[in-house]
């Protein structure tokens, strides 16, 4: 399951994505647009800072943006960033691997083999999921709403 953490730094990134790229955004304002605690979300932009996510300026016309094309960043790297592992299990991770402690046999445990199915997919939808790519399915989503809205009046 997704923080709260790594759910805020989504939601701050989907505002960013749909901004110009030269367009610098206040964390009062991404805040107030997604009606996120201000504190929490300045730590959230700092660490995703850190991390090449975003680009920040401070001062008078500061705030932040997007550090690259939308098209770059995917859902997978914000969730590795805010939260560790997609991994269900250690045993199952890529990149945080840990052999369970109680495991006798890890090539014959019916568990693991399960878990890393479950591994892979959410890999795989969530490296497959660039903010470009969610920002353009909200707006074929919208299109779609607003079509079946008109033709029912």
């Amino acid at each position: 399951m997704l923080s709260q953490k790594c759910k805020y730094a989504l939601q701050a990134l989907m505002v960013l994505a749909k901004e110009n790229s030269d367009n610098l955004l206040l964390v009062s304002e991404i805040a107030e647009r997604e009606n996120l605690p201000k504190k929490f979300l300045e730590a959230i932009l700092l660490e995703l800072n850190r991390n090449g996510i975003v680009r920040s300026r401070r001062g008078r016309g500061g705030g932040y943006a997007l550090a690259k094309p939308a098209d770059l960043i995917t859902f997978g790297q914000v969730v590795r960033i805010m939260d560790g592992a997609l991994a269900p299990l250690a045993c199952v991770s890529v990149n945080y691997y840990r052999r369970c402690d109680e495991c006798k046999d890890e090539q014959a445990c019916e568990i693991r083999r399960v878990m890393r199915r479950v591994r892979d997919a959410i890999a795989n939808e969530l490296d497959g999921t660039s903010l470009a790519k969610a920002v353009a399915e909200g707006k074929a989503v919208a299109a779609t709403l607003a079509a079946a809205s008109s033709a029912a009046e």
